[in-house]
């Protein structure tokens, strides 16, 4: 087993690789060359900058078993496709029961933001200390869950 993680942009990095340390799992953090991550403990992938490049590259490393972080409906999809374990920073699990109502409200969320002209949307609320609990108490069951 390893741990994948789209890590452009992601708040949740040192959480995984906290407890990927904690149950000595390999972790690889892949981003674009458009942002600059290092660790001490993940291997970091850096991937060319083009549209879903990173995206493609962790499909296509993962293996059956494996776990993904992702914000990514469409990355969460395939990770499910190949066997996979996927999780969003928000601590939700990305299963084959919710998958595709997750990636139906995308599509309409996206629909309805084309039909309008306004396109000064609110990004997502900051996070919080709590956000970052419950993501830590959901990936640690993940792991466990995976580890079975």
């Amino acid at each position: 087993m390893r741990i994948y993680v789209d890590a452009d942009a992601c708040p949740v990095v040192r959480i995984v690789e906290k407890l990927a340390r904690k149950y000595e799992i390999p972790c690889s953090l892949l981003c674009d060359t458009n942002h600059v991550l290092g660790s001490e403990y993940s291997e970091v992938v850096i991937v060319g900058a083009g549209r879903d490049a990173v995206d493609f590259k962790l499909i296509s490393l993962l293996s059956r078993g494996d776990i993904c972080v992702s914000q990514d409906y469409g990355v969460a999809a395939m990770t499910l496709g190949k066997g996979c374990y996927a999780i969003h920073q928000s601590g939700k699990w990305y299963t084959n029961e919710n998958i595709d109502q997750m990636l139906m409200e995308r599509h309409l969320a996206n629909k309805a933001r084309r039909s309008t002209k306004k396109h000064h949307l609110k990004g997502p609320a900051k996070r919080t200390p709590e956000d970052d609990q419950r993501f830590e108490e959901s990936f640690e069951k993940m792991i466990r869950t995976a580890m079975a």
